[in-house]
């Protein structure tokens, strides 16, 4: 029988144990709106309703219409044309949710900005993707979730996780099935594609390996003067591989080149299609026949030519964002590939 009288009867607990309810939630930016939409599709959630826009002088206000405490919050945007509005939006998406008390806050950049800027190739210059880092980090990101940064380095430039996605696999799929029978060269555009080019011969079966030689004058931006190639590339279908496709000049150059070099057929597949002009036309006029590229930019009406094959990055993004929140292994969804 309890003594009433006893104080040590009715000393406080050591702690309090909850029920794990973890909620996750998908927020939006204007970016690309239709990608977190297909996202939130495949995850079986929408994405929580926002009251965003921009005062007269330009400052942008967000305000989330439902609560976001102890959320597992994934905020997805899509860097794509005027880029700095988008990162500026980005960081005060990040800053309501921190301070709405949610949980953890992962940032999904389908296509990472500035991630060309990730050194310094002469004195007084920035550093700008290190930049991005850390105003992601200070606003109150926990983790980021990536597709096919420009260097691999970026991921050390964030104090936290960073999940490296890679569309190789969904790109490949298609080259596969449309070309299947054909003797292929995986062709880098330079030399500084090669590592990737060699993961595209593994995923294709070995076939072999070729690169163009090219030089770039640094000061001026994308202006390239492409000079051979190195490697089997006669009678065969040739696939240029980049990471991005921006102003179009390094692929339409370096097909050129293959063409003269004998090759029978040249395509391209990339994951991020920025088509900057004069890219679209460029790629009407050259002698491409496919360019494979995936939806982490929206790409407008106007710049969809026929040569041109959009694949949805959505189910893997869907997939690891599911990964991320039941606290699993993005890392297995490429075969430990990282």
């Amino acid at each position: 029988m309890t003594n009433p009288l006893d104080p040590r009867e009715h000393e406080p607990m050591g702690s309090i144990v909850a029920e794990n309810r973890k909620s996750l939630m998908l927020f939006s930016g204007r970016g690309f709106p239709e990608l977190a939409e297909e996202i939130g599709q495949v995850l079986g959630v929408a994405p929580t309703p926002s009251d965003s826009y921009e005062f007269a002088n330009g400052e942008i206000f967000v305000r989330y219409r439902d609560s976001v405490r102890g959320s597992d919050a994934f905020v997805v945007q899509s860097m794509t044309e005027g880029v700095n509005r988008w990162v500026m939006e980005t960081l005060i998406m990040i800053d309501a949710l921190k301070r709405g008390s949610a949980k953890r806050i992962t940032v999904v950049l389908p296509f990472y900005p500035y991630s060309r800027q990730d050194k310094k190739h002469r004195g007084r210059e920035p550093i700008s993707a290190r930049l991005v880092a850390d105003l992601l980090k200070t606003a109150g990101a926990n983790r980021i979730l990536t597709v096919d940064l420009h260097t691999a380095q970026i991921q050390g430039f964030f104090d936290g996780p960073v999940d490296h996605l890679f569309a190789m696999d969904i790109l490949a799929e298609h080259v596969v099935k449309k070309f299947a029978g054909r003797p292929m060269t995986v062709v880098a555009p330079d030399s500084g594609r090669v590592r990737v080019a060699e993961r595209w011969t593994d995923r294709l079966g070995g076939c072999p390996l070729a690169f163009i030689h090219k030089t770039r004058d640094p000061l001026k931006p994308n202006q390239v003067v492409a000079n051979r190639v190195v490697g089997e590339v006669e009678g065969r279908v040739c696939l240029i591989v980049d990471d991005m496709i921006d102003t179009g000049g390094t692929i339409t150059k370096a097909a050129d080149i293959l063409f003269d070099e004998g090759a029978a057929d040249v395509i391209v597949a990339s994951t991020h299609a920025l088509l900057s002009d004069p890219a679209t036309e460029r790629l009407k006029n050259s002698r491409i026949s496919e360019l494979v590229v995936t939806n982490t930019l929206p790409l407008p009406p106007e710049k969809r030519l026929d040569k041109i094959t959009v694949l949805s990055i959505a189910p893997l993004l869907a997939r690891a964002i599911r990964e991320v929140f039941d606290d699993g292994s993005v890392t297995t969804l490429f075969g430990g590939l990282s």
